[in-house]
């Protein structure tokens, strides 16, 4: 076996190279399997590759998305959707318009359209859920994992596992500088992780008011080989059906605002949240945002002597 593949380098969420969250892209990946797509994620070790395939299994999406981090497949991506959708949108000079892809997370869409001069996506994200709110012994024990004590939480807010597809946990405390601060233990991390069955940590706190974003956000997911996740749609979104249950946002019918984060990675990025309630509840979340492509790789599929996929970079 020796393929080539490209794989594009997109910053989401951010107009600037270099900033934001970078996900790689492989717009035609029809004639890749599962482990060839995860040798792939893993030489191109961003936090997500999005894998295009679009030929359709029946009529009502017209193409897949699959995403692998590093060490394995996830069933939805916030930045990776936005970042392939807008790679994709490009290639095919497509300004505006709505894809229908279907994911782990579901058949969902995704829209693109042009505002100012700047293309921007729209993802519809999957099934708001929420986990039973954590027992105070685990609750301390994920915050001594993330270097927080009681006191540095927002104390009328439950810790809870909140899922728009790829469930998050919230964190929500009541200092922007003690978010940037942070320095977590990966390895507790990791282990609860195990026991929750749930890969990733997005802890928040609320801007000062006249800020033009809402919350500031850090998400780690060390089990799923990401440390920390510069800008993530599977983080903002949760926590937009969260503020909305808890009353920390309009009780109208539809709602967006802006959240920040990768501040403390040097990676910043602004990411739209929207709720859409029904009935004073959250229904509908979507994330949306613009990106750029900074770059991309050349890519050449090989196997070792077991048969395995190898992904080797192409040399100039």
């Amino acid at each position: 076996m020796n393929k080539k593949i490209s794989v594009l380098l997109v910053d989401a969420f951010t107009t600037t190279p270099g900033k934001g969250n970078r996900a790689g892209v492989v717009l035609d990946a029809s004639d890749l399997n599962k482990e060839q797509m995860q040798a792939i994620a893993k030489l191109a070790n961003v936090s997500e590759t999005a894998f295009m395939i679009p030929t359709p299994e029946s009529n009502d999406h017209a193409l897949q998305v699959r995403y692998f981090t590093p060490t394995v497949e996830v069933p939805s991506c916030g930045h990776a959707t936005i970042a392939s959708h807008f790679a994709r949108s490009n290639s095919l000079s497509m300004d505006n318009g709505r894809v229908i892809a279907k994911i782990g997370a579901g058949i969902l869409p995704v829209d693109i359209s042009m505002q100012d001069g700047v293309k921007k996506v729209i993802m519809t994200q999957g099934e708001i859920k929420f986990t039973p709110e954590y027992d105070e012994t685990l609750r301390l024990e994920i915050l001594k994992a993330l270097g927080l004590d009681s006191v540095d939480m927002i104390a009328e807010l439950p810790v809870q596992e909140v899922s728009t597809g790829h469930s998050k946990v919230m964190i929500p405390i009541n200092s922007v500088q003690k978010l940037d601060s942070l320095t977590p233990d990966m390895d507790s991390l990791k282990a609860i992780s195990k026991e929750i069955n749930c890969n990733g940590y997005f802890v928040f706190a609320f801007n000062e008011e006249e800020d033009e974003c809402l919350t500031s956000g850090r998400m780690f997911a060390p089990i799923a080989g990401i440390d920390e996740d510069p800008v993530t749609g599977n983080g903002n979104g949760p926590c937009g059906a969260y503020l909305s249950r808890y009353g920390r946002l309009p009780d109208v019918p539809m709602f967006s605002y802006m959240g920040r984060q990768g501040v403390a990675m040097g990676k910043e990025g602004v990411i739209e949240v929207t709720v859409h309630r029904e009935n004073g509840i959250p229904k509908t979340m979507q994330v949306g945002g613009t990106a750029v492509v900074a770059g991309s790789m050349d890519v050449i599929l090989t196997e070792d002597a077991s048969g395995n996929p190898v992904a080797r970079p192409v040399c100039p």
